[in-house]
């Protein structure tokens, strides 16, 4: 018979008292933490988690931040996002994410509601993923000192021997695919920013790329050579970075690339380029050029991928720049965001 799950802590909203140590923040994990994370290695209840080690592979370790505002978006919220940005990151090295940790910085006067629904939202996220929220934190701040609420991830994963998946392994000849439509999750936080609030039927992309990135591993096999979210700072961002750490260039099609035309319409009324967006659920991936119709139809096959399209090719180029053919037939450089677009996307 499962235990009644215990009363979350009365009074409504987060006090300071929840975060010292005592009776009241035991209440706190007790009726919210622990039955919406509920897992063999969280109930130990100690202060760290004792795992065990998988046979073979080897293990990578990320870590992540979630300050997005506002803190429920359509798609999704902080605690999805929380969870899928870092199972994302163990993914593009080819892992299959095993634990993950939490850290809660909550603002005093805080809704006890609104907490207990981003708990389970992570719970919910982590089981979809197949990873185990072993360990976590909580800190209360005074009001007016945390935004509401922020929460830090730490996730370890397993790599298959065998699988070498980096940023430096892009050559000359490779293509460029991308998992589906640019700009989704940034364009969805903006429509509900305070300040700039406008109707759209767009939704976040946060998902987990896990069983997507699977059967791209089982598809193009040591054909692919590296994969990567283009989260902060979009496509344009996380091409630069590839081609800076592979010493290439890349060129784009601009008429291949995948865009919404909500996401289209706003960005040419904002002033914003979709490239340089933040996406929450997609992947660049460099495959070499003969298995890259394999490795675009697999994608295809999978709900997250469906929208796949081989959007470029690697080039030699020792000034390791992006370039585009723009739909007109000219071309333009892609170049890494200046300044600060949208703040607290993610």
């Amino acid at each position: 018979m499962t235990a009644p799950r215990p009363t979350p802590p009365s009074g409504g909203r987060v006090e300071m008292i929840h975060g010292a140590g005592g009776k009241a923040m035991a209440e706190l994990i007790a009726s919210i933490f622990a039955p919406a994370l509920a897992n063999p290695y969280l109930a130990q209840g100690n202060d760290q988690a004792a795992l065990p080690i998988p046979a073979g592979g080897r293990l990578v370790f990320s870590t992540d931040g979630a300050v997005v505002s506002p803190l429920f978006f359509p798609g999704g919220d902080i605690g999805k996002l929380a969870v899928n940005g870092t199972v994302n990151d163990l993914a593009m090295a080819g892992a299959t994410p095993l634990y993950l940790s939490t850290s809660f910085i909550i603002e005093e006067g805080f809704p006890l509601a609104d907490l207990d629904r981003i708990a389970r939202s992570i719970g919910a996220a982590a089981r979809a993923a197949g990873v185990a929220v072993v360990t976590g934190d909580t800190k209360v701040v005074e009001r007016g000192k945390a935004d509401g609420l922020f929460i830090a991830t730490a996730g370890i994963g397993v790599v298959p021997a065998g699988l070498e998946l980096s940023g430096d392994r892009a050559r000359p000849g490779d293509r460029v695919i991308l998992s589906g439509s640019v700009g989704d999750h940034g364009v969805a936080i903006l429509s509900q920013r305070e300040n700039l609030s406008f109707a759209t039927d767009l939704e976040s992309d946060c998902a987990a790329l896990v069983p997507l990135v699977a059967a791209m591993v089982a598809a193009a096999g040591p054909a692919l050579r590296l994969m990567r979210d283009p989260t902060r700072g979009g496509l344009a961002a996380t091409l630069n970075e590839l081609a800076r750490q592979s010493g290439v260039g890349m060129a784009l099609e601009e008429a291949a690339i995948p865009v919404k035309p909500a996401v289209s319409a706003v960005c040419e009324l904002l002033g914003l380029d979709p490239l340089t967006i933040a996406n929450e659920g997609k992947l660049v991936a460099v495959v070499a050029p003969e298995a890259a119709e394999t490795l675009l139809a697999a994608m295809r096959a999978h709900p997250l991928g469906a929208a796949a399209a081989i959007v470029g090719t690697v080039v030699e180029d020792p000034r390791r720049l992006v370039r585009m053919r723009t739909a007109f037939g000219g071309e333009r450089i892609v170049d890494w965001l200046a300044g600060e677009q949208l703040p607290r996307i993610c």
